[in-house]
């Protein structure tokens, strides 16, 4: 056995620009590091016949398809069959290292493993009687500067508020904890001793005996062979079997938890699956006296994992050139690669810095196995919007074990009931719009990049620098001479704020120098974004000042062009309406509202505008061709591909006679704000824009520098102003004939980042942010868009009209504090010295001169929040692991009159 010192040595002559990708076939079988795998000698028959019909089909036997059965089981559903190609376990779990770590950047990660920590610990030894090999052995995050140490205790923070023990540790209690570790280069660290390790077989194992138990029935060797789609009488493709080597199975449901083959069955269903398969390793030592015992280790910044393994430790890590594996073997079960040195080696490095004795410590083995990765590095979950009836449970980016118990039960719920009970949009299929699921550049150069800087410090105002400029709307090119600082969301290219330096552009992706690519070099764009690689206030926080305070005394121009442009159109288009939109959007032509849209539960789908309009005959992107009603929306782009899911579902179920027409490229929108908004475009539109003749939520075609455009008398930052619906062609002319016609009045550009200032100031709501899936319009302060005093029935009415008769448990609250600190979200909320919730969204507010942030609290005892419960109380912030007194509001701090959107200054 080599020890690693001698194993860097022997690899160093191989090292070298190496290929992109491989089709390397697996090696001759290896030693993993567990007691048992699931893997058997035998018959390659099904271990039992296939039945001809089946409520659910689940495919795929690793960790999330035996969740997902497990769950689906235990919520009541019987007939449940899962497939299994080989053995339970045989794809990508047999070899997983099973790493659990309670803490995560996110609330509802958070959650999910919790669920799944209950799953492994408690649930199934109470359930089976068996062992699932679950070991809590602790957690220790190691942070070797300020910013890693000042992220990780923003994760302590939000751990409060779940009841999550963690202990900020000094070097030399780091010493005492872990002595052989090595504490010269350490600030600090994060102790979580409640995290532990699972066995992936003997979870697995476990799982399929709990849910058999409860009438699941698990096939293995039973490969899938094809996926039968039908196409019913409305058009709507529909799971309809199950096609097996051994016999079809009738179902309307198929779960693709297939891991790194999920693409290839997507395909057998037309559906795309945008994952990509790479090499993923670990080394196991040899024993190491005085491991016995300590806990799991994370060191971000060296890139390295070390897990206990029993008296020795596995070592992994993420690196910058990962090997992709282009071409996926059927075959592929129980299978390792041949580990390249030259590409680990970077872990061993930092793992024999930090564990000094690693260096004269043998390997015992290597395990190299396949993994599926994403774009985002999240999974791919939910119902596929190609196939109605084909779920997915793929993509876990090699966190299946430790996010299967939770996402196996919010999948399983998503089954049962039509959509999970949390807020699963970060993991939604649906987040990703339909251009970029089989873009293979975009998922390749994404996917890298996400596994690249899988253990970098997520700071708040991050941006990708791979699969750039897919989607650029009709202003991108005018804005970037200008400065435009540009964002990415999901393919579109929007700004963000504008340096006065000068062009910023976004340049082709360089994979970190991998592969051969030559690095960039006076890369700006780059370098402005690692200017803001902080958790203090960003060094252009003056830029966005100026951008927000020009919009609140004079005007600003947003660039809104990303937004998602819809039309809704046909016979039953008011019906339609009336069962989508919370609030009452049947008015005459030339009004526009602001609701929201909602899930049979009560919570928030969306918050859009609608706009009535007339029907036409010529036919155009401002105004197309149709009969019947006609409604205009108008949707965040970033959620676009969501809404479109979403309404086009409910459109099938209800079977509405109309149409849903998709006009988001073909429009720009940009949005002129501020108190001399009105006098700058009266020169450039011909109507009037009195509040008279153009009040406020009202909508009209008019004509702008020679163009027919859209205007519409909206707000999305809290001053007077009008949204410009141009189409795409006249965008550069209209933007040219506004900003000249503003420039004697100061006009200035602004991006999202002073909309994300200047709305939190004005306690507008961000979807996806303050406003989920999972929170009601009554919790989240907006009943008003509900049309309760009517009795038209809408989506989830039943759901908000039981809670408000029963009371609010939960209320979203606006805080200020007077000290000017950066806030991000995830600060717990205390309340008379109890934590009651945490922040979910929070920014400066420049007019008012501070923080702001909203978040939902509860009462600890268990009763309704009500105001008066809200203004009671007294109130700090925790901001990572500091406490700042905050005030709580129950309107606006800003204009809470709403004087200042209808024209009263």
């Amino acid at each position: 056995m080599s020890c690693m010192s001698r194993a860097w040595r022997a690899a160093a002559p191989w090292r070298s620009a190496r290929p992109f990708s491989s089709s390397w076939g697996p090696t001759a079988k290896k030693s993993v590091p567990y007691q048992k795998t699931l893997q058997a000698e035998g018959p390659c028959e099904p271990s039992r016949p296939p039945p001809a019909s089946a409520q659910v089909v689940v495919v795929g036997g690793g960790s999330l398809g035996c969740q997902t059965t497990y769950h689906l089981a235990k919520m009541g559903l019987r007939d449940v069959v899962l497939l299994e190609r080989d053995r339970l376990t045989s794809g990508t779990t047999w070899h997983t290292a099973g790493l659990l770590w309670q803490l995560r950047p996110s609330d509802v990660e958070v959650e999910l493993l919790a669920h799944t920590r209950d799953v492994v610990s408690r649930d199934l030894p109470a359930e089976t009687g068996l062992h699932t090999g679950w070991l809590e052995n602790g957690g220790l995050f190691i942070a070797s500067n300020k910013q890693r140490l000042d992220e990780y205790k923003r994760l302590m923070s939000l751990g409060k508020v779940y009841g999550v023990e963690s202990h900020v540790l000094t070097p030399s209690q780091t010493k005492d904890l872990y002595p052989l570790m090595n504490i010269d280069d350490l600030y600090g660290t994060l102790y979580v001793p409640k995290d532990g390790t699972m066995d992936p077989a003997g979870t697995c194992s476990t799982l399929a005996r709990a849910a058999t138990a409860r009438g699941a029935t698990i096939i293995e060797n039973c490969p899938v062979t094809g996926i039968q789609v039908r196409t019913d009488d409305f058009g709507v493709k529909k799971v309809h079997a199950v096609e097996t080597a051994h016999g079809t199975i009738q179902t309307p449901c198929v779960v693709n938890c297939a891991g790194v083959w999920a693409r290839a069955l997507g395909r057998l269903a037309g559906v795309h699956v945008p994952l990509v398969a790479m090499h993923h390793a670990y080394v196991v030592t040899e024993r190491i006296e005085g491991i016995q015992n300590m806990p799991n280790v994370r060191d971000h910044d060296a890139s390295v994992y070390l897990r206990l393994q029993g008296d020795a430790l596995s070592v992994g890590g993420y690196e910058s050139n990962p090997i992709f594996w282009e071409e996926v073997s059927e075959k592929f079960a129980f299978g390792l690669f041949d580990l390249d040195w030259d590409v680990f080696m970077q872990h061993i490095e930092g793992a024999v810095n930090r564990v000094p004795v690693l260096e004269k410590t043998g390997i015992k083995s290597t395990v190299c196995g396949p993994e599926s990765f994403t774009a985002d590095h999240k999974p791919l979950m939910g119902e596929a919007p190609e196939v109605r009836g084909f779920f997915l449970g793929c993509g876990f980016n090699s966190a299946g074990m430790m996010l299967g118990g939770g996402c196996g039960r919010e999948l399983a719920h998503w089954i049962i009931h039509g959509r999970p009970e949390k807020d699963m949009y970060g993991y939604d299929i649906r987040r990703f719009h339909h251009s970029l699921t089989d873009n293979n550049r975009w998922i390749k150069e994404r996917s890298h990049e996400s596994y690249a800087k899988n253990y970098s410090v997520v700071f708040p105002h991050d941006e990708p620098l791979a699969g750039r400029n897919v989607r650029k709307d009709p202003l991108h090119e005018e804005l970037l001479r200008q400065g435009c600082v540009f964002q990415e969301r999901h393919g579109w290219e929007r700004p963000g704020w504008f340096s006065p330096g000068g062009a910023a552009p976004v340049l082709d992706y360089d994979y970190y120098g991998a592969y051969g690519h030559e690095r960039h070099r006076d890369y700006t764009y780059n370098r402005l974004l690692g200017d803001e690689y902080t958790f203090d206030f960003p060094p252009h926080h003056h830029i966005i000042r100026n951008e927000c305070l020009t919009c609140r005394n004079a005007l600003a121009l947003f660039d809104m062009s990303y937004f998602g442009k819809f039309y809704l159109v046909g016979p039953d288009a008011t019906k339609a309406a009336d069962w989508l939109f919370s609030a009452d959007v049947s008015k005459a032509p030339g009004s526009t509202v602001y609701t929201c849209m909602l899930n049979q539960q009560g919570g928030v789908e969306s918050d859009l505008t609608v706009s009535r309009i007339s029907p036409g005959t010529q036919g155009s992107p401002l105004a197309p061709a149709f009969e019947g009603d006609g409604y205009y929306l108008a949707i965040g782009g970033a959620v676009a591909q969501h809404n479109w899911s979403h309404i086009t579902t409910v459109l099938q179920d209800m079977k509405f006679q109309c149409k849903l027409l998709d006009c988001s490229e073909e429009l720009g929108m940009m949005s002129i704000q501020g108190p001399l908004s009105r006098a700058v475009l009266q020169e450039v539109l011909d109507t009037d824009l009195s509040n008279e003749a153009f009040p406020f939520s009202t909508h009209k075609i008019t004509t702008a520098a020679g163009c027919k455009v859209r205007a519409m008398r909206l707000s999305f930052v809290g001053e007077m102003g009008w949204e410009l619906h141009v189409p795409r062609a006249d965008c550069v002319k209209v933007y040219q004939a506004v900003m000249q016609a503003g420039a004697r009045h100061g006009i200035t550009n602004a991006g999202y980042r002073a909309i994300d200032s200047l709305s939190i100031e004005k306690g507008y709501r961000h979807w996806h942010a303050d406003l989920r899936p999972d929170d009601t319009p009554l919790e989240a302060g907006l009943a008003f868009t509900c049309k309760l005093k009517s009795s038209i029935p809408f989506l989830g009415r039943e759901a908000v009209e039981a809670q408000k008769a029963k009371g609010i448990f939960r209320r979203l609250v606006c805080f200020t504090t007077e000290e000017k600190v950066p806030m991000f979200g995830l600060e717990a909320v205390w309340r008379d010295g109890k934590v009651v919730g945490h922040i979910r969204r929070a920014d400066f507010g420049f007019a008012i001169d501070k923080t702001i942030a909203y978040g939902y609290i509860r009462d600890p005892a268990g009763g309704p929040v009500s105001l008066d419960f809200v203004k009671s109380g007294s109130y700090e912030l925790e901001r990572m692991g500091v406490t700042f007194p905050a005030q709580a509001h129950t309107k606006s701090p800003f204009d809470p009159d709403n004087k200042r959107v209808k024209g009263f200054y």
